[in-house]
């Protein structure tokens, strides 16, 4: 069950897909996954089930809020899983904890993301630090309350898990995010993609991809790439690419620029392959991710990434200390970048791939994943027989 499903959106959707592949392709199991969608609708397809849920829009990204929790727990009950994940920190996760009570299940959570730092840098950007402070202790309180009553939540990266775990959330259990390494390939490049999109042979291109929201903090890779053109001139040249409520800012902003190329959000995972791997840096000035699907793409593809360090991106960052931006701002990440270009590219792309391939296959993540849960499963029954 998740919150978090639109006709654009990104990790947690891919996650949710690739997992629902490897069900159908490597085990017997049945798989039901619960979304908003536009009217209540039911779709099997085999072993797998989709049930949407009528839900308004509530953003321009597309997604949709579900206001009917009971209606949740309803499906829940009458499908009668043998374990629930909730991937939603909000009413939904509250619903999966009482359908899974009743039906005697282990549910777990997935933490997919850190929200209480995004409402904290929104609450001290309009209303001060002090209630900022403030926010930050009460929504804290509340991962606390939530998380601590799953059977096990599951995390992306140390860096969450150490955050939970500081919650006094100690049932956390580590599932990193995988990628479709045979479909994420240097072999994806193309040099007929940069000439449509109006990159020069000589240029060096930086790429980024995903949600055009306020917390990718696009505003400070706009900054960066103009004071690398102060120093380069039109050595560089940038590509966007992504959709969201910010994407018509980017565009006006972009217009100024020149050199910047805002592409729409791309659903196919080839063609997304083909404009990773025809860059030549990816670069994301994020401070808070938690996911890092992108990285793991881009270098997938041979292509190494520049981000922050300490945004949980450098977590799954393979290139080395040259590609991590230790001065945390718009300008320290255009050093960071012509301090990555300096390096050989291709060569460091080859071996953030390398690490890629040893770590993060999507099966090998998923197997692991469905031993966690069988775990969960053998430990719930083994505690039923012993109260009986």
């Amino acid at each position: 069950m998740t919150q978090f499903w639109s006709p654009v959106s990104g990790g947690v959707k891919r996650y949710l897909l690739e997992k629902r592949a490897f069900l159908e392709r490597e085990t017997t199991h049945e798989h039901v996954l619960i979304v908003p969608g536009p009217a209540d609708r039911t779709e099997r397809n085999g072993r797998m089930t989709l049930r949407e849920i009528r839900s308004p829009r509530i953003s321009s990204a597309q997604y949709r809020l579900v206001l009917d929790p009971k209606k949740v727990e309803f499906w829940i009950q009458q499908e009668r899983p043998d374990i629930i994940e909730a991937g939603c920190p909000y009413q939904l996760g509250w619903a999966c904890l009482r359908a899974g009570r009743r039906l005697g299940v282990p549910v777990v959570g997935f933490y997919h993301s850190h929200f209480p730092e995004s409402y904290v840098r929104t609450v001290n950007r309009f209303l001060g630090k002090r209630l900022g402070a403030i926010c930050e202790r009460y929504s804290l309180d509340y991962v606390a309350k939530l998380f601590g009553q799953f059977d096990a939540t599951l995390v992306s990266s140390p860096r969450l898990q150490g955050i939970l775990k500081g919650l006094g959330i100690r049932r956390t259990r580590l599932v990193p995010l995988g990628v479709q390494t045979d479909v994420f390939s240097p072999e994806r490049r193309n040099a007929g993609l940069r000439d449509r999109i109006g990159v020069g042979a000589q240029q060096v291109l930086l790429l980024f991809v995903g949600r055009l929201s306020r917390e990718k903090k696009l505003d400070w890779l706009l900054e960066a790439f103009q004071t690398l053109q102060r120093y380069t001139g039109d050595k560089f040249a940038l590509a966007i690419v992504g959709d969201g409520q910010e994407k018509a800012r980017v565009i006006e902003a972009s217009r100024a620029v020149q050199g910047v190329h805002v592409l729409p959000y791309e659903a196919d995972p080839k063609k997304l392959a083909e404009l990773y791997a025809s860059a030549d840096l990816f670069v994301h000035a994020g401070l808070c991710e938690t996911f890092g699907l992108v990285i793991l793409e881009a270098q997938a593809c041979g292509v190494p990434a520049v981000v922050f360090k300490g945004s949980g991106l450098d977590d799954v960052a393979f290139g080395g200390p040259d590609f991590i931006a230790t001065d945390i701002s718009s300008e320290g990440l255009a050093k960071a970048i012509l301090k990555a270009y300096q390096n050989d590219l291709r060569a460091a792309g080859a071996a953030c791939r390398r690490a890629v391939l040893d770590q993060y296959p999507w099966s090998t993540v998923l197997r692991r994943l469905f031993e966690i849960y069988e775990e969960l499963i053998a430990e719930r029954r083994a505690t039923a027989g012993l109260a009986v």
